[in-house]
C-alpha cells in the first residue's frame, strides 16, 4: 500500500515505520552516502584556482562549476547543459528506472542515512517506534521525542548553512555568522527559513516528497519499457507464494516466496514490490537485502527480488542496449561535444564593436578620416580588469569620447570612441579594420569591423 494512502476509513495519513536491514546493497549505499555527505558539507569550502567547487548564486546570477565562473552572458551554455542533463535523465531512466532516487538523491540519502538512523538510535527499531507513537505521553516518550526533534533541528540547521553557502558563497556565509545581526537580516532569516523547511521535510513530510511532490516517479512510468532494469519481483519463480510447511503436498508445489511480508516492512514508501513496478518505488534495494536473507535461511537461490527487466523474467532474455537507448546515447554524445566545445573555447572577456548607426565619416585635422564606434566589453572572470582597445594597424589611432578602462568582475561596460585612419590609407568606401582588446598588456580578443571613408583619388 502506498505511503500516502489514507488509513482505512479514517482519512488520515498512514505513517510508515520501515525496518532497517543491513545487507550487501545497504552497505554499498551507505558507503556512497558517506562520500556524498563528505563532499556536500565540504563543497562550499573547496577551492579550484581561487574559486569554489560549486556556486549557484541566483540573486547575483553568478555560477561557478568546478572552479569555472559563468555569468548571465553565458546563459546559452546553461540552456545547452540543461538539455544535455534532460536527455541524460531520459536515457538513465530508460535503462535503469528510478535508480538515481535510491542511490544518489539527496532526499533519500539524508532521510535514510542520517535522519532515519538518528531516529532508530533514539527510539529503537520500527516496532518500538510504532509502539512508542501509539502509546501515551509518558516521561520516557517526552524525553525521546524532545531529544530526537532537537537533534533533527540541529542537523537541519547545519544543512541550511551548507545549502546557503552554495547559493551566496562561503565567504558571505561567514560574514552572516560572525558579523552583527543588523547587517545581515535577510541572510539570518534565510538560514532559519531553510532550517524549518528541511526540518519539516525530514521529520514530517518524508516519503511524500518521493511519492507525491517529486515528478520523477511519474516521468519514470512513461519512460520505462520491457527492457528497463528495475527492482522487480520474479513472479515466475516466486508464485504461487505460501508459507513453508513440513507436510507440503508434492503434487501442489509452491513458489520460492514464503509470503513473509518483510519486503513490505522494509520499504521506505510502504509498497509491496510483488505487485509489480510502481511509481512509489525509489529503487532503494531494501527489499532485495531482506529477501536475500530469507532465501539464505530457507536454502533457496538469491535474488527472488533483484534487478530485472520484464523480458529477463518472462522471456529469459539477457540485459541489452536497445536501439532506443543507442539513439539517446548518440544524442547525448553530440550535445556533450557541442557543450564542451563552447566551454573550452569560451573567452574570459568579450567585446562587441559596432559603428555608429547612420553616421558618416568625419574629416579630422592632419589628414585623418574618422568613424565613431560603440563597444560593449564584458568581463566573465571573478576579478576586475583594466582594459584598453588598440588597432592592429599602427597607422590607425583611437580617440575616446567615453572611456571605460576598468571592468568589474561579471560586469559589462560601454565605451564610445573615434577610429582615425590616414586618408592615404583609404582606397574604397569600406575598409576592413581589426581592433584588439587588452587587459593590461595581455591580449584577450581581436574583432573585425568596417571603416567608411571617401575614396582617395
Amino acid at each position: 500500500m502506498s505511503a500516502i494512502l489514507a488509513a482505512e476509513g479514517t482519512g488520515k495519513r498512514k505513517w510508515i515505520y520501515p525496518l532497517i536491514r543491513k545487507g550487501k546493497y545497504y552497505k554499498w549505499r551507505s558507503a556512497i552516502s558517506y562520500v556524498y555527505l563528505l563532499f556536500f558539507f565540504a563543497g562550499p569550502f573547496i577551492r579550484i584556482g581561487g574559486e569554489p567547487l560549486l556556486l549557484l548564486n541566483f540573486p547575483e546570477r553568478h555560477f561557478v562549476i568546478f572552479g569555472q565562473s559563468f555569468w548571465p552572458q553565458d546563459i546559452f551554455l546553461f540552456m545547452l547543459a540543461s538539455l544535455v542533463a534532460l536527455v541524460c535523465i531520459v536515457l538513465f531512466t530508460l535503462a535503469f528506472g528510478r535508480l538515481f532516487c535510491g542511490w544518489i538523491c539527496p532526499q533519500t540519502i539524508f532521510m535514510e542515512m542520517v535522519f532515519r538512523k538518528i531516529e532508530e538510535w533514539i527510539e529503537g527499531d520500527a516496532n518500538k517506534r510504532k509502539k512508542l507513537d501509539a502509546g501515551p505521553w509518558t516521561q520516557d516518550k517526552i524525553i525521546k521525542k524532545t531529544v530526537k526533534h532537537v537533534i533533527f533541528l540541529v542537523v537541519s540547521f547545519l544543512i541550511a548553512h551548507t545549502f546557503l553557502a552554495y547559493v551566496i558563497g562561503s565567504d558571505n556565509l561567514f560574514k552572516i555568522v560572525t558579523e552583527p545581526l543588523s547587517l545581515h537580516i535577510v541572510g539570518f532569516i534565510s538560514i532559519w527559513v531553510f532550517t524549518i523547511v528541511f526540518y519539516l521535510v525530514y521529520s514530517q513530510v518524508r516519503e511524500i516528497v518521493c511519492t507525491v511532490i517529486c515528478p520523477y516517479g511519474r516521468l519514470q512510468s512513461v519512460l520505462i519499457d520491457q527492457d528497463t532494469l528495475v527492482i522487480a519481483y520474479n513472479d515466475v519463480r516466486g508464485e504461487p507464494r505460501g508459507k513453508l510447511s513440513k507436510n507440503a503436498d508434492p503434487f501442489n508445489l509452491k513458489g520460492d516466496c514464503v509470503d513473509c511480508g518483510l519486503c513490505v516492512s522494509v520499504c521506505p514508501t510502504g509498497i509491496d514490490i510483488r505487485k509489480g513496478t510502481q511509481i512509489e518505488c525509489v529503487n532503494c534495494t531494501a527489499c532485495i537485502d531482506v529477501c536475500n536473507d530469507v532465501m539464505v535461511k530457507i536454502n533457496k537461490p538469491l535474488d527472488l527480488i533483484g534487478y530485472y527487466s520484464e523480458n529477463m523474467i518472462h522471456k529469459k532474455e539477457k540485459p541489452s542496449f536497445t536501439l532506443r537507448m543507442k539513439a539517446y546515447a548518440g544524442v547525448i554524445t553530440i550535445l556533450t561535444c557541442v557543450l564542451g566545445y563552447f566551454i573550452f573555447s569560451r573567452s574570459d572577456m568579450d567585446m562587441t564593436v559596432m559603428r555608429g548607426a547612420g553616421m558618416l565619416y568625419q574629416e579630422q585635422p592632419g589628414g585623418y578620416i574618422s568613424n565613431i564606434y560603440n563597444a560593449e566589453i564584458i568581463n566573465k572572470t571573478n576579478t576586475d580588469m583594466s582594459v584598453n582597445i588598440r588597432p592592429v594597424d599602427p597607422a590607425v589611432k583611437i580617440r575616446y569620447i567615453q572611456s571605460s578602462s576598468q571592468v568589474s568582475k561579471g560586469a559589462m561596460v560601454k565605451t564610445v570612441f573615434f577610429v582615425m585612419m590616414p586618408a592615404s590609407h583609404i582606397h574604397s568606401t569600406k575598409t576592413d579594420i581589426k581592433l584588439r582588446l587588452y587587459n593590461g598588456d595581455q591580449l584577450k580578443q581581436t574583432v573585425s569591423t568596417s571603416f567608411v571613408g571617401p575614396i582617395n583619388e
